[in-house]
């Protein structure tokens, strides 16, 4: 262990903490990305399990719709992981570099 400026160790402490909070957020934005791409699959599901109710050809101007805002809401889920994703990547480079700077408090920082 080293020894350092007790001053430079409270700059780095709350710079990990702070980059600590946005990786919580990352990780909430990835929960989010993850749930919003489940939810047209369920809804797909629903509705090809139900489809031996209805003649596709006939309604197949309210499917048209509704299979155009799933596609939208996979294509958003899928940008909200990879952000997240890329984010919490960039994060952890960030936290390497703190402990590489201050070896004092890079034991507690994981």
């Amino acid at each position: 262990m080293e020894s350092s400026d007790p001053e430079f160790d409270a700059i780095a402490i709350n710079e990990a903490q702070l980059i600590l909070a946005e990786k919580r957020t990352s990780l909430s934005v990835l929960r989010t990305g993850i749930a919003v791409l489940v939810l047209p699959l369920s809804i797909l599901s629903v509705l090809i399990a139900t489809s031996r109710f209805y003649d596709f050809s006939q309604v197949l101007v309210l499917i048209m719709p509704v299979l155009i805002l799933l596609f939208l809401l996979v294509i958003f889920g899928v940008y909200l992981i990879i952000r997240a994703a890329l984010r919490m990547r960039r994060y952890d480079c960030l936290l390497r570099e703190i402990k590489k700077r201050h070896g004092s408090i890079a034991e507690f920082i994981d």
